[in-house]
């Protein structure tokens, strides 16, 4: 072996990060951490192309859990990311999201609404009149009922989060190299080394799967099991328009659109149908996106961005979880020390802090202890038992 590390980590984005830091910062881990990340400028990685959100909106307890330990973990993040006294800038845009729903939806935001109250989530349901009265530039027409998170919803930047991450992990000795593990060794039921691109090849005690969209299925594998997760395009575009309404949510319309203040512009953009939402590699944007879909949804939901300015626009990847659009998350089946944290489906961002805890509790005690991520288990895909969530967007 050219080196020997207690823990390896594949993929060094925001996840691979989050484990590597709370690793790290365990008291009960006493260990080398190897990072190996493909491309260390991140240009392509789904973390710095995000949209960078976090709501407590879902339907399955689990994950309002994560995006309510997201939130609080992102309020604290300027002290509990220092190194040496200085604290990342992670300022967060709590303007909530607003789902609308026409009559077929209503029920659903009734519903997911009374196991988020249960939860501790600060969302309100609004009429479409209390709607136009908080939001007059937004129109009601088709709209039954809303749903808008008052507090702990909206923004943030996660390539910033991603890079206090690591700068907090290296400071705590967390090594980060940039490679790409193309191998990984086993003897029955352990992981026992991986091999690099580069060649080298590392001896390892126990090995975690956060390569992303580019590579986690194939490294789990490669280890014998498949995961139903697959790289899947998705459109953000950017605009401009003379209105600037600095209180606006992040909208989700009853079209599945949804926009959002940006600055001093604007974003947009829509979750294909899943039979137009092939496998793919490229970032090539779908431009017809906008004109087809987007713009008119646009002007019939918030009229006076008819007369927009397209600015820029750009593609990324979901590593989707085709099965049921949640993580997977936890010990991978047949092995006593490989992790996995994939299929995130575009929630990856929001709910790094949580799995990121999760999985170094899991690793470093043998067990979850802030918050029971069970659930994200990859037996639930073995036993065919989804985990419902009715709010995928």
């Amino acid at each position: 072996m050219d080196e020997s590390f207690d823990v390896v980590i594949a993929g060094g984005a925001v996840m691979g990060s989050s484990v590597a830091y709370h690793l790290a910062a365990d008291t009960g881990f006493v260990g080398r951490v190897l990072v190996v990340e493909k491309d260390m400028t991140y240009a392509k990685a789904a973390t710095s192309l995000s949209l960078s959100s976090i709501r407590q909106q879902f339907s399955s307890p689990i994950n309002i859990r994560v995006g309510l330990a997201g939130v609080a973990f992102l309020r604290g993040a300027k002290e509990q990311l220092a190194v040496d006294g200085e604290g990342p800038d992670l300022p967060l845009t709590e303007n909530g999201y607003l789902y609308l729903a026409s009559e077929a939806g209503a029920q659903v935001l009734r519903d997911n609404n009374v196991v988020q109250a249960r939860e501790g989530a600060n969302v309100a349901l609004l009429s479409p009149e209390q709607i136009q009265a908080r939001y007059p530039y937004l129109s009601t027409e088709g709209v039954v009922l809303g749903a808008l998170g008052l507090t702990g919803e909206g923004w943030f930047d996660s390539y910033q989060l991603m890079q206090a991450f690591r700068r907090k992990a290296r400071s705590l000795g967390v090594v980060y190299r940039e490679d790409k593990v193309v191998e990984v060794e086993r003897e029955g039921a352990r992981v026992t080394a991986v091999r690099l691109g580069s060649g080298a090849h590392i001896a390892c005690g126990a090995f975690v799967d956060a390569a992303g969209a580019s590579g986690a299925a194939r490294i789990a594998r490669g280890l014998g099991v498949e995961i139903p997760v697959h790289s899947r395009k998705r459109c953000v575009f950017v605009f401009e328009a003379k209105e600037r309404w600095l209180d606006c949510p992040l909208v989700i319309d009853t079209t599945g659109v949804y926009f959002r203040p940006e600055g001093r512009a604007y974003v947009v953009g829509v979750s294909p149908p899943e039979a137009e939402d092939p496998d793919t590699d490229d970032f090539e944007v779908i431009w017809e996106q906008f004109e087809e879909i987007l713009w008119p949804a646009l002007a019939h939901r918030a009229p006076a961005l008819e007369n927009l300015k397209l600015v820029r626009a750009w593609a990324g990847h979901y590593d989707l979880n085709t099965f049921d659009h949640n993580a997977i998350v936890g010990r991978l089946p047949g092995y006593d020390n490989a992790y996995l944290a994939a299929g995130f489906s575009g929630h990856g961002v929001q709910q790094s802090p949580a799995v990121g805890r999760g999985l170094a509790e899991l690793i470093a005690h043998g067990r979850y202890i802030a918050l029971d991520l069970a659930d994200f288990g990859y037996e639930r895909i073995a036993a065919g038992r989804p985990l419902l969530e009715r709010n995928v967007i």
